[in-house]
């Protein structure tokens, strides 16, 4: 399993219509299966008086899950899972509801309009990476506080929180595993004053 994966900050939603039916792609973040089938009975429920809500999760690990819900099979749920797949996202629900317009599109034209719905979606969303990180805290008087921001760039390391109060007393977070130079580097510049705690790591936009 890698260190980083994609995935969708939120939700997102986009809707495309095809000769006078509408398909409305709405994308979510879930990390598992419990979430992924409450997003899809609060869409039925939303749109309870719709003809389909075609759904496809695709969670960390392997497991992924689509429906046709209804639609000729082939035609909907697995086009729309392989649009996430292709987007390479991880930790991520979609259901594609349809409101029929009395036009019948033929296999052909759903397989089209549930991947231009998922991909609408997608594209409306905001993809983040996550990724295996550490923060470090480290207090600093403020005539190291510039030196100490730029040396945590050139390394880099984002600065997420600052204190400033009688000192500075800055969090730093970067990947896993990247961090032993930095301390290094910090303690060379603050002559062996500054105590930088390291977190345990954990999964973080980054």
């Amino acid at each position: 399993m890698t260190d980083f994966y994609r995935t969708i900050a939120g939700f997102a939603e986009a809707e495309i219509v095809e000769k006078k039916s509408r398909f409305i792609g709405q994308l979510t973040h879930v990390e598992t299966e419990e979430e992924a089938l409450a997003f899809l009975e609060e869409i039925r429920t939303k749109h309870r008086m719709a003809r389909h809500n075609v759904y496809a999760y695709v969670l960390r690990g392997g497991r992924v899950r689509y429906s046709d819900d209804g639609e000729p099979g082939g035609t909907s749920g697995m086009p729309t899972l392989e649009t996430l797949q292709h987007a390479g996202l991880q930790d991520a629900a979609i259901v594609t509801t349809r409101y029929f317009g009395g036009v019948l599109l033929g296999t052909g034209g759903l397989v089209r309009a549930y991947t231009a719905a998922a991909q609408a979606a997608i594209d409306a969303a905001q993809v983040v990476v996550i990724s295996r990180c550490v923060d470090i805290t480290v207090e600093v008087p403020y005539p190291l506080y510039e030196a100490v921001a730029r040396l945590a760039a050139d390394m880099e390391a984002r600065i997420v929180e600052s204190d400033f109060g009688a000192s500075v007393l800055l969090t730093l977070r970067m990947l896993a595993g990247t961090e032993e130079p930095l301390l290094e580097r910090l303690s060379e510049a603050t002559r062996g004053q500054a105590e930088p705690l390291v977190s345990a790591p954990f999964d973080a936009a980054f």
